[in-house]
């Protein structure tokens, strides 16, 4: 199969799985009306396998289109540009870190770190210019979603590296 295509396919199959993470387990975040969901893994592991360029478009297509579907209609540019930059940010560092066993998994770790930050400011910006000071009750929330979303890419990284296509893909990265 052309690899372009493979490529394609891979980054669909990524956006599917990062909107279906955000969509599937919900859990309310109170005075935020927003919620707390596994899907920031699936944004992190995007730009790990598929790279920076592919990951920011399947992780931010894949999240965007959640919050589209959840009826969160305000927050689907920002998200897509949020989680496309988490994704981006995890590509670069894995690519660039990526060069043992070890190092790799210190490159999973630094891009949930980058995905605590991006999220959590990056979405706080976005309510403080609509919410004032309010905007600053989503930071727990976002900050116990990229923690999650850490620890999940974490245990759902050795996983992925055993079907052999997902593993040439994150491995050519170097």
């Amino acid at each position: 199969m052309n690899s372009n295509l493979k490529k394609m396919v891979t980054a669909a199959l990524f956006a599917a799985l990062a909107c279906v993470a955000t969509m599937s387990i919900r859990i309310p975040t109170p005075g935020t009306n927003g919620y707390i969901h596994p899907g920031d893994a699936i944004v992190i592991l995007s730009g790990i396998v598929l790279g920076p360029a592919w990951g920011l478009l399947a992780a931010g297509i894949g999240s965007a289109l959640a919050d589209l579907i959840g009826g969160y209609f305000f927050y689907v540019p920002v998200t897509f540009v949020i989680k496309g930059a988490v994704a981006f940010l995890a590509g670069v560092i894995y690519q660039r870190m990526g060069r043992t066993a070890r190092s790799r998994y210190a490159a999973v770790i630094l891009g949930g770190v980058g995905d605590i930050a991006l999220v959590a400011g990056g979405y706080f910006l976005c309510e403080s210019v609509v919410y004032g000071a309010a905007a600053a009750a989503s930071v727990p929330a976002n900050v116990v979603q990229g923690v999650s979303g850490l620890l999940l890419s974490v245990v759902l990284y050795p996983v992925l590296l055993k079907v052999p296509d997902i593993r040439r893909a994150c491995w050519k990265a170097e």
